[in-house]
């Protein structure tokens, strides 16, 4: 379908990094990325973990590393796997230096947490000799001393000080391989933080709103803050933060994506609330066909809507669509076109099998 003028996002162009195969900034795809929530050290868990969230597209893995058996374990993760591991590292520089020595591909660190300036220039030297970028994480929650006695409270301008600060000091020892995230549980202040950081510089930005809660408020407040960031052309990652399996998080992320016609992957569906109108059980309709096509990863839009109404109109939008009709004589759509009439009792069959075959046609 062609982008109409109302649908443009002037993307910010941003500098290029690269963790593993994958390029995050400049013109490179938006990325989608989760964390695990096994313990590091059991490797077995891990792993599966890691492969689950890649199957289901993940682009990027973060993995925490509070301890030295974590980063030993981590060598061993990342060589039994196939996409590109963030080490997540709070305080101890020497689990920074262990991660990039076990093949890690960013280090996701605060500089100003981990101690001395000497400390600082160790954990830079490991990244650059171990070609590792950086993430800066600055959060709400966690913001340096220093600057909450200035501010009394987290707040935007807090958290892009924190940002500036951080910065300084890798771009003092000459790195500039590094992402920044300015993070809070906060919808407002995270994304008033973003949008000041990003008029200042233009190193990628992994957006994401932390701490958001459970499956339901989680993806609903994540689509408020990073789809309106999104929208402004603002953001090169991101990251659903749920209290929830991360399998989740990977699929939220790309219904945002797909929603802004950003970065589609899988069946997009297109349904009506119920009403009285509907002429087949449009939710359990929807529900079996969310099932059944789960396994389609190339991006395809269905329109699933239960009458005359408003269906040919979607239907006109859509790769296939589906309009019911009096007396079981529901339409299907092809590309935006009448194709053929459908009982009510074969609908199922014949939207996976049209759906199935577009996916065939696909060449992507």
């Amino acid at each position: 379908m062609q982008i109409r003028p109302h649908r443009i996002i002037n993307r910010r162009r941003t500098r290029k990094i690269k963790l593993g195969k994958v390029f995050i900034g400049g013109d490179s795809p938006i990325s989608v990325q989760s964390m695990t929530n096994t313990i590091t050290s059991d490797e077995t868990s891990t792993i599966n973990q890691v492969n689950q969230l890649k199957e289901v597209g993940a682009d990027l893995v973060r993995i925490s590393c509070p301890d030295q058996d974590s980063t030993k374990a981590l060598k061993n993760i990342i060589k039994k796997t196939d996409i590109p591991i963030i080490a997540d590292i709070h305080f101890h520089y020497k689990r920074a230096i262990e991660a990039a020595k076990s093949g890690a591909d960013c280090l996701r660190i605060n500089p100003g947490n981990i101690g001395s300036n000497e400390r600082v220039k160790e954990v830079i030297r490991a990244a650059k000799d171990y070609n590792c970028a950086i993430r800066i994480g600055v959060n709400a929650g966690s913001l340096e001393k220093k600057i909450l006695e200035k501010y009394k409270e987290p707040c935007p301008e807090a958290l892009v000080e924190s940002a500036i600060y951080n910065i300084k000091l890798l771009e003092d020892n000459d790195f500039f391989n590094f992402k920044i995230s300015v993070k809070s549980s906060d919808v407002f202040l995270a994304v008033k933080a973003y949008e000041l950081l990003s008029k200042s510089y233009d190193f990628p930005l992994l957006l994401g709103i932390t701490e958001v809660g459970g499956l339901l408020p989680g993806r609903i407040k994540s689509s408020i803050g990073i789809g309106s960031l999104l929208m402004k052309g603002i953001g090169d990652t991101i990251r659903v933060s749920l209290s929830a399996d991360p399998i989740e998080e990977i699929k939220a992320g790309y219904e945002i994506l797909g929603s802004l016609g950003i970065r589609s992957r899988g069946v997009q569906i297109i349904s009506c609330p119920l009403c009285a109108r509907q002429a087949f059980p449009v939710i359990e309709t929807v529900k079996i066909l969310e099932s059944k096509l789960s396994h389609i990863k190339k991006p395809i839009t269905l329109s699933i809507i239960g009458c005359v109404v408003n269906g040919p109109g979607e239907a006109s939008q859509t790769d296939v669509g589906l309009t019911g009709g009096g007396e079981g004589n529901n339409l299907l759509y092809l590309s935006g076109l009448p194709h053929k009439k459908v009982a009510s009792n074969s609908l199922i069959d014949k939207v996976v099998e049209l759906v199935e075959a577009r996916a065939k046609q696909l060449k992507i």
